[in-house]
């Protein structure tokens, strides 16, 4: 049977349809990238926000219009809606998220017992959704009670995963080649708590830098509550990404307040001030939401100042949008649309200029850098021409493990031959800086030692040149 996986949401999420390929691979499906070729299709949903609500509806109805005989669909939206979920065309079964680790199981006919649930060699996914970092389930469900989130009722109580089990998953994806994992959840920070053998966030990283020397390691999102400083002490070795991920929300301390957000303006600034002088070089950045239930102008004044303030190496803006069953959503001076948008508008932008001025920092110094993908370069400056090249079919995807040699010229069209041909290349520093740069070999998933030499005027990105 040929399976498709997508997902809309978090990294968890992409973690989740990761380990279902693999089952699904292990006991003898196919797993492919095109849902038009797929007999089913599975999708993990989100709920976070309206839009990723409207997202995974959308995700499930355009996969289905693709061509895919038949739908299963899990995850947050899913878990909260189900009746809506289940009228959508072609769904043939829906399971809510404490279904979802048997969801392989049901589709196979599988007993329980006979169900492997980690440690299965890792292949990445095909398609929009491969990638070569995998990411770690570490941690479900979340205790906090933040006034405008409905995962605390989607995920459940928090949930550690047992050390013996990660220790499982991380060296199948070792053996699948990989050379960077992300240790994942819901709320990282409470990682052990509820183990019967106590432990911590710190405990955890600690034995992975312990059992895996040289491989790389980020963390998702983790709450400015669970940063303490045993934890940023750790990023003495090199092994750890100079990258958190730390959700702000709000500047104001009155709309902080109102979301129950369990801290202050000026405790965040402190926080990700000691993080930025303990652990030079490092990329913060964070979350924000936009036109919560009161906030007024000078509410939204107050974030973009903290913005700025923070040095931040940029962030997502979120348009706030009153979810049902959360408290928000019953809230009094709920903000209009159009200056929701707006303000959102112009937090992206600061975002923008706070990412420019990071990447500013560090033209001229050498990195190491992951190579994410890899695409047939014809000539033209790296990221300058995509658009034309795509258009032109001189583009190609590089398959994942494809050698470095070059297709034949034909293959690639007249023009190719008058330029330089090679590989251009995306990936990421250990502090998230995204880098493109020419090869004349296909490096995707090998690291290189690269100079970043200039910022692309697009944005977004810095060129580079590799060393070696």
């Amino acid at each position: 049977m040929k399976i498709y996986l997508d997902m809309v949401g978090c990294r968890l999420n992409q973690s989740e349809i990761e380990a279902m390929a693999n089952q699904l691979r292990y006991y003898g499906h196919q797993v492919t990238g095109d849902p038009g070729e797929a007999d089913l299709a599975i999708i993990n949903t989100c709920c976070v926000t309206a839009k990723a609500s409207a997202d995974s509806r959308k995700m499930i109805r355009h996969v289905g219009n693709s061509g895919a005989l038949e739908i299963m669909v899990t995850g947050c939206w899913v878990t909260m809606f189900p009746g809506e979920a289940v009228q959508l065309p072609k769904v043939k079964a829906i399971f809510s998220n404490d279904l979802k680790d048997n969801l392989v199981g049901e589709l196979l006919r599988l007993q329980p017992e006979e169900l492997i649930l980690g440690g299965l060699p890792r292949d990445p996914l095909p398609g929009e959704r491969h990638r070569t970092r995998a990411f770690i389930k570490v941690q479900d469900g979340c205790d906090a009670h933040c006034s405008y989130c409905l995962t605390r009722l989607a995920r459940g109580r928090s949930r550690s995963v047992d050390l013996a089990v990660i220790g499982k998953n991380i060296e199948a994806t070792q053996k699948g080649g990989t050379k960077e994992i992300v240790l994942t959840g819901v709320q990282l920070g409470a990682y052990g708590k509820d183990l019967e053998e106590k432990l911590s966030l710190c405990d955890l990283i600690k034995r992975v830098l312990h059992d895996y020397p040289g491989l790389r390691i980020r963390l998702s999102s983790i709450e400015p509550w669970d940063l303490s400083d045993e934890l940023l002490g750790l990023w003495e070795s090199p092994n750890l990404c100079r990258h958190l991920h730390i959700p702000m929300q709000s500047g104001s301390a009155k709309i902080l307040k109102r979301m129950a957000r369990r801290t202050t303006p000026e405790e965040f600034f402190d926080l990700v001030s000691k993080a930025q002088n303990l652990i030079p070089g490092i990329a913060i950045t964070t979350d924000v939401i936009l036109g919560f239930p009161g906030e007024t102008e000078e509410d939204f004044e107050e974030t973009i100042a903290m913005i700025r303030k923070l040095k931040l190496a940029g962030g997502h803006a979120f348009t706030f949008s009153a979810m049902v069953g959360t408290p928000a959503e019953k809230f009094p001076e709920q903000v209009s649309y159009t200056v929701k948008k707006l303000r959102n508008h112009i937090c992206r932008q600061a975002f923008e200029e706070c990412k420019e001025v990071f990447h500013k920092l560090f033209i001229g110094q050498n990195f190491s850098v992951l190579w994410e993908s890899a695409k047939l370069w014809n000539g033209t400056k790296p990221g300058e021409s995509a658009k034309r090249m795509e258009s032109s079919k001189l583009l190609l995807e590089a398959k994942p493990g494809e050698s470095g040699k070059l297709p034949e010229s034909e293959k690639v069209g007249e023009n190719a031959k008058q330029g330089k041909m090679g590989w251009e290349l995306s990936g990421l520093t250990d502090n998230y800086i995204r880098v493109k740069a020419f090869s004349e070999k296909n490096l995707e998933n090998e690291i290189s030692l690269v100079r970043l030499e200039r910022i692309d005027p697009a944005g977004g990105w810095v060129h580079g040149e590799i060393i070696k």
